[in-house]
């Protein structure tokens, strides 16, 4: 089976100078263990992480750094990854070897998530910065719209009044453990 990797460039529009890059970027270490994406997938997390942070800091001029981080930590994760992902079917475009997935016709979320990333490091090392900001503020405009409205979870905001009135973190001590 061939894989049409011009329905993804049409998809992120983006037309790839070097094809074997893209290919690179959506091929999983089993598939291939010395040619994959691991490493532009480094370089993926680090350009999505420049530009989010970026925008944010042009959205909310006036906000917290706290708050900024929350809502950074939002935008840059597996989760959001993931989203994006079947957003754009990337699942169709991903070249891995896993015989039981292969017959089910899926792929694990992290390998999705990481392709992903790795998409992002393909893009800006083959157009450049300004390509690949365009490309992810495009892909994460729905996200970034959410990000006005900042979720904290429990945890966090039992560690936040404990920093503030005991100046400490919480100790956690687990009590007991049951189920499978």
């Amino acid at each position: 089976m061939k894989i049409d990797y011009h329905n993804l460039e049409k998809k992120i529009k983006i037309d790839f100078k070097n094809k074997d890059l893209l290919v690179k970027s959506l091929t999983h270490k089993s598939f291939n263990k010395d040619e994959n994406n691991e490493k532009i997938e480094f370089l993926g997390d680090r350009v999505l992480g420049l530009v989010i942070a970026k925008k944010l800091l042009e959205i909310y001029p006036d906000e917290k750094e706290g708050i900024l981080d929350k809502k950074f930590a939002s935008l840059v994760n597996k989760k959001t990854c993931l989203d994006i992902a079947r957003t754009l079917d990337l699942h169709k475009f991903i070249l891995t070897f896993n015989i039981k997935n292969k017959k089910k016709n899926t792929i694990e979320d992290k390998v999705l998530a990481d392709s992903c990333e790795a998409l992002i490091g393909a893009v800006y090392l083959d157009k450049g910065i300004n390509i690949v900001e365009k490309t992810i503020l495009n892909l994460w405009s729905t996200h970034i719209k959410k990000s006005i409205i900042t979720q904290i979870d429990a945890k966090t905001k039992l560690q936040e009044f404990s920093l503030k009135k005991f100046k400490k973190l919480p100790i956690y001590k687990l009590i007991s453990n049951t189920g499978p």
